[in-house]
């Protein structure tokens, strides 16, 4: 069987919760799990108010809406990223403006700092870009692979620019500052409001899902109202706002508070991963596995094997192995076809690291002798 790149772990409470939605007709958008899911996710990360929805993505795109941008507006978004942190602004009609990402892949602060300063100017305490004349209202940033990000400094610079902060912590459960200004926080705790998501792929699952995060309870209110159709009045069906369907079901709730019981497990079992992948390649010229950072303890969500110069086409094959699955990080969203026309600032290190590195499998229920096999096949590879 192929070992898959982030395969699920299924050994609680799964089958038990999921049966008891099944006995009990309670599989849609109400019910205990629901409550168990929220407090659960309010108690790992310390927020205060929590909103399950469908997906990773509708958490963005909500949160989006939820902070008041609109067609017209820009939010600022690192380039290296899963392509829904940038489609979601998309979809509420405003553009990108993409940032170069720093060595561990997160969105550079230095650099973004250095753009608000330089290339914006404030009117009527809305942040306008210099460039374009148009408001930028948010900025989008992404705990990448599970790495804190650094933005101290610019979570200072934003709140002075009135810049709205989303933090994409998709990956990122689990993840908590460990020094500074934002010791003991969780990722997606920080900004005005923070994502998380529970696809199939992430440190625990609901199948799909995901969760926004506040310690505003206006902001709360806001994105509860928008995520249950905005309703005014439940028994005459009044809605004075356009609302969406984006609430999670019993049943996938069912699924993820069983697997937020295994968290602290998972968590374990992905710091041996890394420790074994690090070791096995501490002495191997010309790759290294990417390390967290040094302020904060990290998810390890996903390893990446990092090498000195750009994969070479024969190096590429091992994409099509049909034994284990390998992928490249994702392609720069500044190249990407449809955001070509948008603007960019300084962009460096993305558009070379990219080409360097190898995402490798570190899912919770690999064995020792996986772990031998996949640094074994990579060494070779590399070799030949």
């Amino acid at each position: 069987m192929k070992i898959g790149l982030h395969e699920p772990l299924f050994k609680g409470n799964e089958k038990k919760y999921l049966l008891d939605c099944i006995k009990t007709n309670w599989v849609s958008t109400s019910g205990k799990y629901l409550n168990l899911f929220e407090k659960k996710i309010k108690k790992i990360t310390r927020s205060k108010y929590v909103v399950p929805v469908l997906n990773g993505t509708i958490g963005l795109h909500i949160s989006l809406i939820t902070l008041g941008v609109k067609n017209g507006d820009e939010v600022i978004v690192p380039s290296i990223t899963f392509i829904a942190s940038v489609n979601s602004i998309n979809y509420v009609g405003a553009r990108p403006i993409f940032m170069d990402v720093d060595k561990y892949l997160n969105l550079d602060e230095k650099k973004c700092i250095e753009f608000l300063q330089k290339h914006t100017f404030m009117k009527k305490n809305i942040c306008h870009n210099k460039k374009t004349k148009k408001a930028i209202r948010a900025i989008v940033i992404v705990h990448t692979f599970g790495n804190a990000a650094k933005f101290d400094k610019l979570h200072n610079l934003c709140k002075k620019k009135n810049i709205k902060i989303i933090e994409d912590a998709a990956e990122s459960l689990g993840t908590k500052y460990t020094s500074k200004k934002f010791k003991n926080k969780h990722t997606g705790t920080i900004g005005e409001l923070g994502v998380i998501s529970f696809n199939g792929n992430k440190i625990v699952t609901s199948g799909n899902g995901g969760a926004v995060l506040t310690q505003d309870k206006k902001l709360y209110k806001k994105c509860r109202y928008l995520v249950f159709q905005a309703k005014d009045n439940n028994v005459n069906f009044i809605h004075n706002e356009v609302g969406y369907n984006y609430s999670l079901s019993n049943i996938s709730a069912a699924l993820g508070t069983a697997q937020l019981e295994m968290l602290n497990s998972n968590l374990d079992k992905k710091n041996k991963i890394n420790k074994f992948y690090s070791d096995s390649f501490l002495k191997v010229k010309g790759a290294n596995i990417l390390q967290s950072p040094e302020y904060s303890k990290n998810n390890k969500w996903l390893n990446l094997l990092v090498l000195d110069k750009p994969l070479s086409k024969k190096t590429r094959a091992i994409f099509n192995s049909k034994t284990i699955q390998f992928r490249p990080i994702w392609y720069p969203n500044h190249l990407q076809k449809k955001y070509l026309h948008c603007q960019k600032f300084k962009i460096n290190y993305a558009n070379k690291i990219f080409k360097k590195i190898i995402c490798i499998p570190s899912g919770p229920n690999l064995r020792n002798s996986q772990l031998k096999k996949i640094c074994n096949f990579l060494k070779k590879a590399l070799n030949d």
